[in-house]
């Protein structure tokens, strides 16, 4: 019986970290980002908004509260084409973003439509913001007397119900003979739609106050 002492197993490591040769991925590129005319491979996007007759001597008096904010701030160029009579508006090579210009032609056609400037000028500073539209006889078919009777409930006396339905809901609204449109956001346009809807069928004032009540309340809860 030989007294030799076992022989230890000789235990080879492997080095976990990668050998200089071998195949690693490369650093990830970094690009700068696009600007608002690279977006577009260079080409200056235009938009064009009509000017109603009736729109024409308010826009040329306040003209340069329109051409300021969109020209400075927005960085959008901006002209009144007199020949066509349409407000013009294209992109700069300077634009900081591409959605500036459809911000900017919301701002305009609200003007159009009847909104103040302070008021209209929240669209370009305010993202979920939007204009609707719609007519009395969507709602009810009415003529002669009868519509005249619903615009004037609409309205209420001096206006009155007209700016209990815009404070209560925080909104815009423009009365254009049977036409309608409301500023604001999506949810506080459906609550004044809701309201102006119930005029024109006929409820009375007291009752659309009190149920606005409700709602705004509700609202007030929630956030």
């Amino acid at each position: 019986m030989s007294t030799e002492a076992p022989a230890t197993m000789e235990i080879e490591t492997v080095s976990s970290e990668p050998k200089p040769g071998s195949s690693s991925l490369p650093p990830k590129p970094k690009f700068e980002p696009l600007k608002a005319h690279e977006m577009s491979d260079g080409r200056v996007q235009f938009r064009k908004v009509s000017v109603p007759p009736h729109r024409y001597t308010p826009l040329k008096k306040y003209w340069m509260d329109i051409y300021t904010p969109i020209y400075e701030q927005m960085k959008i160029d901006i002209r009144m084409n007199l020949k066509a009579r349409k407000v013009e508006l294209k992109t700069r090579s300077d634009t900081p973003d591409i959605s500036n210009l459809q911000k900017c032609t919301d701002f305009v056609h609200a003007f159009m439509l009847g909104f103040d400037v302070p008021d209209a000028i929240a669209l370009l500073r305010l993202d979920e913001l939007f204009v609707e539209s719609f007519e009395i006889k969507d709602v009810k078919t009415l003529r002669g007397e009868h519509l005249s009777r619903a615009i004037g409930r609409l309205s209420g006396k001096g206006g009155k119900t007209k700016f209990a339905i815009e404070n209560a809901t925080k909104t815009r609204i423009v009365i254009a003979d049977t036409k309608i449109h409301i500023l604001g956001s999506f949810a506080n346009i459906k609550i004044a739609r809701d309201s102006l809807c119930s005029l024109i069928l006929g409820s009375p004032a007291g009752k659309v106050y009190s149920k606005l009540r409700q709602v705004t309340a509700r609202l007030a809860e929630r956030f």
